[in-house]
């Protein structure tokens, strides 16, 4: 970065690790300019503001963004209590956000729609590591800037590309034209869209944590709003995965959260369908039909889409960057979390080396840099900045060094009302052997309420 040390870095993303880049950037006396495309911070968090994290406060601040706020007499919340996306936003977020060391630094409405090397398409070679980049940016007052910058961290997530409710990683026939029936993936069905769900026939489409907790939520509605009907598809032969060992589940609170599930299907609140991979929608007048591959159909009102999410990569397309080929994360990194086998609590610590790109001093951070891994934790996110900021700075061997801590097994179920103390382990590896180091062994965290990875800004939108 030594050729463009009076330009700024740019952080795509006002969210949780963006904001942590900025604060880190901060404390190593380099200056931040921060695009976020929603009105405020956290706009991706404000849509599910009324879900719970699965773990504690202790593991959802950074540390850097903690010292810029203790400053000001900022109070830490308990740091075993399990906050609420709303909470989160409130009582960390906005007040990050308000600091001017921050607010000075941070652009709304700002959305990032491209970023290339000053000069240089990703075709040409000579002097490309020395050029500084050029973000492309739409502002709210219709105008489209370009701002020079010295680097680029990418923690824009991925909440705004979910992955679609057809098979083969393809949107289904129809499915385009049948948006006006499909929600968002966590909708507040008990709360702010209650009349979206209420008395009618809603399909719920996926087999992780956010279906399961959207059903159990509409079950709960369906208390009150005897003619609301929930119908749930799942692609698998078997609702298996979703409820877990039960009783005999070594993580208690997952068990407690499919056992629910299990529960309300067979007493028949939800209407499960197995082996119903999505091939065609058709909109109707009095809602949509979903045809699965084998030719059965179902009628539905609305859809909820619990099928997960996916990078978008097109703001990047002009930079050199370097993918694993399964999962769209960074190449070296892509295998170490990898769904197939490993869990939230088994990716090893990892930093800027495992994060670097072809195009030098270009970063993906955050929920981005997981691809299409649902394993990501804001743990992690908050690790990666601080790597990369000192990396950003010269500090190769505290970029190198990294340290993570990870949630112990003893999260209690927020379906109980309860939160509990969760012990941590702290790890440190060195970064340049992390590719080598295996999991890193620590037990999985209790996925309950909201996965903390997704808390994170809109992939495209930069929140």
């Amino acid at each position: 970065m030594d050729s463009a040390k009076n330009l700024p870095v740019a952080v795509i993303g006002a969210g949780p690790v963006g904001l942590a880049a900025a604060a880190h950037l901060l404390e190593r006396g380099i200056e931040p300019l921060i695009f976020e495309a929603g009105t405020s911070p956290g706009a991706a968090i404000e849509q599910w503001r009324h879900i719970r994290l699965f773990s504690p406060w202790q593991f959802n601040i950074d540390a850097a963004a903690v010292r810029l706020l203790e400053a000001t007499g900022w109070e830490s919340p308990r740091p075993t209590a399990l906050p609420y996306g709303g909470e989160l936003i409130d009582n960390y977020l906005a007040p990050l956000a308000a600091l001017p060391q921050i607010s000075t630094r941070l652009q709304t409405g700002a959305r990032v729609i491209a970023v290339t090397r000053q000069g240089l398409d990703k075709t040409h070679v000579r002097h490309r590591d020395t050029a500084p980049f050029v973000v492309r940016v739409d502002h709210p007052d219709g105008e489209t800037r370009d701002r020079t910058v010295a680097a680029v961290i990418d923690a824009s997530g991925t909440w705004a590309t979910r992955n679609p409710l057809g098979t083969s990683g393809l949107p289904a026939i129809g499915e385009d034209a049948a948006q006006g029936r499909i929600s968002a993936p966590l909708p507040d069905v008990t709360g702010r869209e209650r009349a979206a769900f209420a008395g009618r026939r809603v399909l719920v489409v996926g087999a992780g944590h956010s279906a399961a907790n959207t059903l159990i939520s509409l079950a709960d509605l369906a208390r009150e709003e005897t003619d609301t009907r929930i119908l749930w598809a799942i692609r698998g032969e078997s609702a298996a995965k979703v409820y877990g060992g039960g009783d005999l589940d070594g993580l208690p609170a997952r068990g407690q959260l499919g056992g629910r599930v299990r529960r309300l299907v067979e007493a028949g609140k939800i209407e499960l369908h197995t082996g119903f991979g999505i091939s065609s929608m058709k909109t109707l007048e009095s809602g949509v039909s979903v045809e699965a591959v084998d030719g059965r159909t179902l009628e539905a009102d609305v859809i909820v889409p619990c099928t997960g999410f996916r990078p978008d990569l097109d703001i990047l397309r002009e930079l050199r960057l370097n993918l694993d080929p399964a999962v769209e994360a960074p190449l070296e990194l892509g295998p170490l979390i990898d769904p197939e086998f490993h869990s939230c609590g088994t990716v090893p610590p990892h930093g800027a080396k495992l994060l670097a790109h072809p195009d030098k001093d270009f970063y993906i951070v955050g929920m981005k840099s997981y691809g299409r891994a649902p394993t990501f934790l804001l743990a992690t996110g908050y690790e990666q900045v601080r790597s990369v900021a000192a990396a950003l700075a010269g500090d190769q061997e505290s970029a190198d060094t990294v340290h993570l801590e990870l949630p112990e097994t003893g999260v209690c179920s927020t379906d109980a009302g309860t939160s509990c103390d969760v012990p941590a382990t702290a790890l440190a590896v060195n970064d340049s052997a992390s590719s080598e180091s295996g999991c890193c062994a620590a037990p999985e965290p209790v996925l309950v309420g909201f996965p903390t990875g997704l808390a994170h800004g809109r992939s495209g939108s930069n929140d």
